[in-house]
């Protein structure tokens, strides 16, 4: 008999999605398991079946997060189409899902004194920079820079207490998409 939860099982998409929710509404100071597994109905032994350690079930809340980021990585048409497409499609998720930089920004400030937290955050930066330098054009010198740069302004715009209107996500998205697009 295989005793090792599936990725996709659905327990474990609700338990993603609740610790994704807490994260974003309470911090790392309101994360406890205890309540995660009520909010899904189980028990805490079958939510540390699914995620044997709390830093198990932010890694996987993390990546719902970049899952969520990656839905707006299209591959269809011109590198212009498809950056400007990106930038739609980014407006669009961070308007409709605030929790999105509730939860990343919390992840990036805990990583200034949490190994384990800098761990998970270098593993998505460096997947994100490198989906980011792929969409830009790997082939293109300034590609890698404008990634950077992409990225540093979207992490500036999810710091928890940096409060972003949708006027000014707009503007900010607008410039960050002109400086690429036009360099």
């Amino acid at each position: 008999m295989n005793t090792t939860p599936r990725d996709d099982s659905p327990r474990r998409t609700e338990l993603v999605v609740a610790a994704y929710r807490r994260l974003a509404s309470a911090g790392f100071e309101g994360l406890r398991t205890r309540d995660i597994a009520s909010e899904v109905g189980v028990n805490v032994a079958t939510l540390h079946y699914y995620f044997p350690t709390k830093e198990a079930l932010i890694r996987a809340a993390v990546a719902h997060a970049m899952g969520r980021f990656a839905g707006t990585l299209g591959s269809e048409g011109s590198r212009a189409e498809v950056l400007k497409a990106h930038f739609a499609a980014l407006r669009r998720l961070l308007h409709d899902e605030p929790e999105l930089p509730a939860v990343m920004g919390e992840v990036a400030m805990r990583s200034a004194r949490d190994p384990a937290m800098a761990e998970i955050m270098r593993t998505v930066e460096n997947a994100w920079h490198g989906w980011l330098t792929r969409m830009l054009g790997a082939d293109r010198a300034d590609s890698a820079g404008k990634a950077t740069l992409m990225m540093a302004t979207l992490r500036g715009m999810m710091l928890p207490g940096v409060s972003q209107s949708d006027e000014r996500l707009d503007q900010t998205l607008g410039e960050l998409e002109r400086a690429v697009l036009e360099g």
